[in-house]
C-alpha cells in the first residue's frame, strides 16, 4: 500500500538546508555546486552586506535567517528592499532606484513584500508581492508581481521525459500519442520536433529503435539532482498562482497563470512566448513564440514553436506541430503535424495522427466513437484533412492527402485512397460517395491559396522542423498515381460487368487497360455507368465513385503541373542544363514510389530505413545527429522531388524509355495550358461567391457587398496568381529550345 501523504514536522536545521539529500552531493562538493554552474557571477563578484546595509534592511522590516548568507554586488541600494523574509543562501544583483515598464505595468526595481528562499536574483529586477520564491535563478530585468508560489525541487526535470538519480523509471513523463491504449508512448524533450515524435511513435514495433530513442533522451540531460528553476532575462510574471519546477526562457510574459508545473517554456527576444489567464500547464514543453490564453489546459504535451492554445482548449497526451492553433475544444492522444487549425468549442480529436495543413470544423467528433470493447484504434489523415461541420468518424480510418469530408455521421471505418477528394455519406441511397480530385475540379481558389497561405503564416525565426508547404509534393502525387490506377481498374470492372461478363476472369492489368481506354475514348459511356470502389468502407453497402472522367483528367493535369513546375525551377536555376541533360541526371536513380511524411518533411522511405538502421547500429547516436540527418536529406529533397515528378510525368505519358524532342515541346505546351487553366479557375471559383444569390441576399446592393467583402477585381491573391502565371508561362516559353 502506498504511503499516505501527510503533513510532518521538520527540525529547524532542515527547514531551509535540505534541498539536496547529502547522498546525492559528490565528495568535495557542496549543495550549491549545480547552482553555481547555472549562474554567471558578476564582474565585480559577490560580497557580504555591510553593517550599515543590514541596519537599513532591518529598519525596512526585512528579516533573514542569517544576514551572512545574503550576498550582493557593489551596486546595492537597501532602501529598495522592504518587508521581505530571506532564507538560505540568497544572491542579489544590482538594485537601484530605477524602475521597469512592460506595457502598462510599471514597477520600481527592488524587492518588497516577498519571501525569498535560496535564489539568485539578477540585475535591475523588480520582485513585489511574491509570497514564496524558492530555488530559482531570476535573470536581469525581470518583473515578478503578485505571485503566490514559485518553487523548484531538486529532482525537477522541467517537462523532459527523463529520470533523476535515485528515481524510479515510473516517474518519467511520457506522452501517449496516436492511440489511447498508450503503447505508442514517447518521452518528450526540449528541442523535440514533429518528425522526432512521429519517428518514435510510428515505429513502436522496432524495440531496438525505440530503446535507442529512450536512451538518447535520457543522455541529453544531466541526471544529477540540484538544478534550480530559471527565468530568463526580460521576462514578466504577474498575478499568477503556482509556478513549480519551471524553466522559463527570456522575454516570456505570464499573466494570471493558474498552475505551471514541470515545464520548459521556450522564449526569446526574437520569438517571445506569452501565457495568459487561468492557464494550467503540467508536464510538457512549450516552443518559441507560442501563445496560450484564457483557461487552457495542457497536460503531458509538446507545443511546438509559434502555436496557439486559446479559449479553454484542452490538450492532453498530445504533440502539436508548428504554426498550429487549437481553441475551445478537446484534443486527446494525438500527434498533430504543423499548420493545424481547430477552433470550435464542440469539436473533439482523439487518437489520431493528423499530418498538417488541416482544419477541424465545429461539431466534428474525430475518433471519439468507439466501435470495439477496447481503445486500441486510431485514425490517420494525410495533409490537408478537412472534415466538415458535425462530422462523426469512427476508428479506424485512413485518409489520403487533402481529403474533404461532407457533414454527416459516418457509421463505418473508411480507407480513402483518393487525394483531393470529397467524401459524402448519402443516407438517401445508403451509399458512401466519393468525388476524386474534387478540390481541383470545384475549389481551385482554395487549393492554390493553400501554398501561399501556409508558407506566409510560418513566422518561425529558426526553422528546426523542415516543412513541405507545397500541395503538390511526392506524398500527395504518389497518391494521385495510385488513384489513377484505381479509377482505371474500377472503370474497367464496370465496363466488363456492363457487358455481362465476370471481372474475375480478367487480370488486373487487363481491367486497367479496358478502363483507361474507356475513360480516354468513351467518356459518355463511362459517365452513364455506376462505378463502385472496393475496400473503402467496412460495410456491405456500396461506395459510389462519381465524376470519374473529370477526376481522371484532373489528376493527370495535377501531375503535369507538378512535373513542369519542378522542371522549370531546376532549369531556371541551372542555365547550362538542357532537358536531356537533366533527364540523364535524374535517370541515374530509379523511381521511388514510397514516401513518408515525417512531421512535415517528405522523405523517401529508403532514407527513413537508412536512418533507422543507423540509429540501431549506433552510427547515429543522439538527437542532434538525427536532426542533422534530417537536414542532409532536406538539402537533396528538391532533387529527389524533381526526380519523382519526372518519373510521374513519364508514367502518365506512357513513356517507357526516354522522352523525345517532340515530347518536350508537348510537355511545355501542356504545362502552359494547365497553368492558365489553374489561374482561370482560381478566378472563377472565387467569382461564384459573388454571383451566388443566397450570399448576395443579405446586402442591399453590390456596393454594400463590395464594401463588406471587397471587390473581386481587388482580390490580391487573384492578382498575385495572374502575375505568377504570366511569369511561369514566360519561363516555360523560354525553355522550349533547351532540349
Amino acid at each position: 500500500m502506498a504511503e499516505t501523504e501527510k503533513v510532518t514536522v521538520l527540525p529547524s536545521d532542515k527547514m531551509y538546508n535540505s534541498f539536496i539529500d547529502p547522498k546525492y552531493v559528490p565528495v568535495g562538493k557542496d549543495k550549491y555546486y549545480i547552482r553555481n554552474l547555472q549562474v554567471k557571477a558578476p564582474a565585480s563578484g559577490w560580497r557580504h552586506l555591510t553593517s550599515k546595509e543590514i541596519e537599513e534592511l532591518v529598519k525596512n522590516d526585512n528579516t533573514a535567517m542569517s544576514w551572512d548568507t545574503i550576498m550582493v554586488t557593489d551596486q546595492f541600494d537597501p532602501s529598495m528592499v522592504k518587508n521581505n523574509r530571506f532564507y538560505g543562501y540568497v544572491r542579489i544583483g544590482r538594485i537601484t532606484s530605477n524602475g521597469l515598464q512592460y506595457h502598462d505595468l510599471r514597477l520600481p526595481c527592488g524587492i518588497t513584500n516577498s519571501s525569498i528562499h535560496s535564489c539568485d536574483i539578477g540585475d535591475d529586477v523588480a520582485i513585489h508581492n511574491v509570497s514564496y520564491l524558492s530555488h530559482y535563478i531570476i535573470g536581469d530585468r525581470c518583473m515578478l508581481f503578485n505571485v503566490q508560489e514559485m518553487s523548484c525541487t531538486d529532482h525537477s526535470k522541467f517537462g523532459n521525459g527523463i529520470v533523476k538519480d535515485g528515481e524510479d523509471s515510473d516517474t518519467r513523463v511520457r506522452i501517449e500519442l496516436m492511440n489511447e491504449i498508450g503503447s505508442r508512448y514517447i518521452y518528450p524533450f526540449d528541442g523535440m520536433i514533429t518528425a522526432d515524435a512521429y519517428f518514435w511513435a510510428k515505429f513502436t514495433d522496432d524495440v531496438k529503435l525505440t530503446d535507442s530513442f529512450a536512451k538518447m533522451t535520457q543522455d541529453m540531460f544531466d541526471s544529477r539532482r540540484g538544478y534550480y528553476g530559471t527565468v530568463g532575462e526580460g521576462s514578466v510574471i504577474k498575478n499568477s498562482l503556482i509556478i513549480k519546477d519551471a524553466k522559463i526562457g527570456s522575454n516570456c510574459y505570464i499573466k494570471g497563470g493558474s498552475k505551471i508545473k514541470n515545464v520548459t517554456i521556450n522564449s526569446s527576444e526574437q520569438e517571445p512566448t506569452q501565457i495568459g489567464e487561468n492557464v494550467i500547464l503540467v508536464n510538457g514543453i512549450v516552443g518559441y513564440g507560442c501563445r496560450i490564453f484564457y483557461s487552457c489546459i495542457a497536460v503531458k504535451f509538446v507545443l511546438s514553436s509559434h502555436s496557439n492554445l486559446k479559449y479553454g482548449a484542452r490538450l492532453i497526451n498530445s504533440f502539436m506541430g508548428e504554426n498550429s492553433t487549437i481553441s475551445c475544444c478537446e484534443v486527446l492522444n494525438n500527434l498533430i503535424y504543423p499548420a493545424h487549425e481547430q477552433h470550435h468549442n464542440n469539436s473533439f480529436l482523439i487518437a489520431c495522427v493528423i499530418k498538417g495543413q488541416s482544419n477541424i470544423a465545429a461539431g466534428a467528433t474525430i475518433g471519439s466513437n468507439h466501435n470495439s470493447r477496447t481503445n486500441d484504434n486510431e485514425i490517420e489523415a494525410g495533409r490537408g484533412f478537412w472534415p466538415g461541420l458535425c462530422t462523426s468518424l469512427k476508428h479506424s480510418c485512413k485518409f489520403a492527402s487533402f481529403t474533404t469530408i461532407s457533414k454527416g455521421d459516418y457509421p463505418n471505418e473508411i480507407i480513402n485512397p483518393f487525394p483531393f477528394a470529397l467524401l459524402v455519406n448519402n443516407t438517401t441511397s445508403n451509399m458512401l460517395e466519393v468525388i476524386p480530385a474534387f478540390s481541383w475540379l470545384y475549389n481551385m481558389y482554395s487549393l492554390v491559396r493553400n501554398n501561399w497561405k501556409f508558407e506566409n503564416r510560418d513566422q518561425r525565426k529558426f526553422k528546426v522542423q523542415n516543412i513541405e508547404f507545397d500541395t503538390f509534393a511526392p506524398d500527395s502525387m504518389e497518391e494521385v498515381m495510385t488513384a489513377l490506377a484505381l479509377l482505371e481498374k474500377w472503370t474497367g470492372k464496370a465496363m466488363v460487368e456492363n457487358q455481362g461478363k465476370n471481372p474475375l476472369d480478367y487480370p488486373e492489368d487487363s481491367l486497367r487497360q479496358i478502363g483507361r481506354d474507356a475513360i480516354n475514348n468513351d467518356k459518355e459511356q463511362v459517365s452513364s455507368l455506376q462505378i463502385y470502389a472496393e475496400g473503402m468502407e467496412k460495410s456491405s453497402r456500396k461506395t459510389l465513385v462519381k465524376k470519374v472522367t473529370k477526376a481522371y483528367s484532373a489528376y493527370k493535369e495535377m501531375v503535369i503541373h507538378y512535373a513542369v513546375k519542378n522542371i522549370v525551377a531546376y532549369m531556371s536555376e541551372n542555365l547550362n542544363e538542357s532537358f536531356n541533360s537533366m533527364a540523364d541526371m535524374l535517370e541515374a536513380e530509379p523511381y521511388c514510389h514510397e514516401w513518408l511524411n515525417m512531421g512535415g518533411q517528405i522523405m523517401k522511405s529508403s532514407d527513413v530505413k537508412a536512418m533507422r538502421d543507423g540509429i540501431v547500429s549506433g552510427r547515429i547516436s543522439n538527437w542532434k545527429e538525427i536532426h542533422k540527418e534530417y537536414n542532409v536529406i532536406w538539402k537533396r529533397y528538391r532533387t529527389d522531388k524533381l526526380r519523382h515528378a519526372y518519373y510521374c510525368l513519364k508514367d502518365i505519358m506512357g513513356v517507357n524509355d526516354r522522352f523525345l524532342s517532340s515530347d518536350w515541346n508537348m510537355i511545355v505546351n501542356c504545362g502552359i495550358d494547365v497553368q492558365n487553366h489553374m489561374a482561370e479557375q482560381v478566378y472563377l471559383t472565387r467569382k461564384k461567391d459573388y454571383e451566388n444569390p443566397f450570399r448576395k441576399s443579405t446586402f442591399r446592393n453590390d456596393d454594400e457587398m463590395n464594401a463588406v467583402v471587397g471587390r473581386l477585381e481587388d482580390n490580391t491573391f487573384i492578382a498575385s496568381t495572374n502575375r505568377n502565371t504570366a511569369d511561369f508561362v514566360e519561363k516555360l516559353q523560354n525553355l522550349k529550345n533547351r532540349i
